[in-house]
């Protein structure tokens, strides 16, 4: 990589198919690790304009949220198991698994009888999420060398970001005009078809190993202490010190039964190496970041700007139509200056970009925060891509997925935080500028007829919460200018068993 301030050890292309003369199997292969992604991204999103037809068919709107909150915890909690099993078992078997896992969880949310059993198998839809999201990214490491890898990571957000505006007007069409049960169903054309390009395309030539033994006592306390602190953040009520708690004392168990274990569910390797270790907290801190636009802004946008639902889903959007663009536009970048200055570059630029939405006049034209969120999706873009594909290049195969799952698993923690924090941030802001106190949520206030002295305070709300993501993006642009190591120990792009 002449011209780069990466240092190699070693020459030559990716791999996957083996040079100049691969078999032409990578479109196919692509087709269905997009459609994959795109089962992901949607579900997350496309069940928010049908919450209203959902409670009103099966009631339970005191638990709704967790429709949201529950697939988010499997999802979370089961990343860094299903990269250990992608990297000890390969990637097909636990992705077409992970599918599978989905489309059943799907049909069973479309026949859902309560809420109680809507979230269990939201739940278990999450389970197989958790597989797709790490797999389909280490999948594509593997078969693309460094200098494809950008441009087809950057297509696949793409598709992620297609599927995230979407899926919202998809739901909202689908519960006015069919029922709201048809948005788990049609998962499943999408899903067989993705498991039968897969399973018919991708290849892996992973030689005889001796037989492995899974930590299923590590996956399990892994389980347990990553739920307690999701749940305790997200909605602990009264029980939120006693889960924290919990969460402290199994995280413990399971450091100790990790530095025992033969084959660990989350090797040491992964906090002893700089590289990864650095990535991980910037990633997280992308996590907390991320939270402000996609859970405040709408709000934000109505109560205060005044707009419909359709205008404040726009205002928001334009963040994943730039997002994209400026990733397929970061494999240049970081091929010449290399993968930290280039993330630094998005970083700066998104921590200035968060401070310009926070002065930002009141109530304004509804132009000035949708370019904003168009220069913040560009500016994360070109900070999120370099981080992982840098990640994915400094280690070898049988260790791809496990470092994919781990810088994953951080930044989906981060926005559990995120939530978290700025969700009490935004309500004590409203409880002292409000002479009733807060509403219940900051969503509540939307629907509160806002008056001039409720906008203002939900105003100095998002503000503040606007702060704290800036205060976000400094801490993340430290990390990488302190702790990253500038140059990327890359690897040669050796054969890998993916075709």
């Amino acid at each position: 990589m002449s011209g780069t301030v990466e240092h190699a050890e070693g020459t030559g292309r990716a791999a996957a198919q083996g040079g100049p003369g691969r078999p032409p199997s990578r479109r196919p292969v692509v087709a269905g690790l997009m459609l994959a992604m795109a089962l992901a991204a949607m579900d997350s999103t496309i069940i928010s304009t049908a919450v209203p037809q959902i409670v009103g068919d099966l009631g339970g709107f005191s638990v709704f949220s967790w429709l949201f909150s529950g697939y988010l915890l499997a999802v979370t909690v089961t990343l860094p198991v299903y990269g250990k099993l992608a990297d000890t078992y390969g990637r097909k078997p636990v992705l077409v698994g992970g599918i599978a896992i989905f489309l059943v969880g799907s049909l069973l949310c479309a026949g859902a009888w309560d809420m109680a059993s809507l979230i269990a198998f939201r739940v278990l839809q999450g389970l197989g999420g958790g597989a797709i999201q790490g797999t389909v990214q280490t999948v594509v490491a593997d078969m693309y060398g460094l200098k494809e890898r950008g441009r087809i990571q950057a297509a696949l957000s793409s598709v992620w970001a297609t599927s995230s505006v979407a899926g919202p007007l998809g739901g909202g069409l689908l519960a006015e005009y069919a029922d709201w049960r048809w948005i788990f169903l049609i998962n499943l054309p999408i899903g067989l078809v993705a498991v039968l390009l897969i399973s018919r395309h991708l290849r892996e030539s992973v030689a005889a190993r001796a037989r492995h033994r899974v930590d299923w006592p590590g996956a399990l306390g892994l389980f347990l202490s990553g739920g307690m602190l999701i749940v305790a953040l997200v909605d602990g009520g009264s029980a939120r010190l006693w889960l924290l708690a919990g969460s402290v004392v199994c995280g413990a168990l399971t450091v100790w039964i990790e530095r025992r274990a033969a084959e660990p569910i989350i090797p040491g390797w992964v906090w002893r190496r700089r590289v990864i270790v650095a990535v991980n907290l910037a990633l997280g801190a992308l996590g907390v970041i991320i939270v402000a636009p996609t859970v405040f802004l709408p709000t934000y946008a109505q109560a205060v700007l005044g707009l419909g639902p359709v205008e404040a889903g726009f205002v928001l959007s334009v963040m994943t139509l730039s997002w994209p663009i400026s990733a397929a536009f970061s494999n240049r970048a970081y091929l010449r200056i290399g993968f930290r200055d280039t993330a630094a570059i998005g970083m700066a630029a998104a921590t200035a970009v968060l401070v310009a939405l926070v002065m930002l006049p009141y109530a304004g034209p509804a132009w000035q925060p949708a370019l904003v969120m168009l220069l913040l999706g560009g500016a994360l873009g070109f900070f999120q891509l370099p981080l992982i594909v840098g990640v994915q290049s400094t280690v070898p195969w049988s260790e791809r997925a496990t470092a994919t799952s781990s810088v994953l698993f951080c930044r989906q923690v981060g926005q559990v935080v995120g939530a978290a924090v700025f969700g009490a941030v935004a309500n004590a802001t409203l409880a002292d500028r409000l002479p009733g106190g807060a509403p219940d949520t900051l969503s509540a206030a939307l629907n509160a007829h806002p008056t001039d002295l409720l906008r203002h305070a939900i105003a100095a709300a998002v503000t503040h919460v606007y702060v704290g993501a800036a205060l976000a993006g400094a801490l993340a642009l430290v990390i990488l200018l302190t702790v990253t190591p500038r140059r990327f120990p890359v690897l040669a792009d050796a054969k890998s068993p993916t075709e």
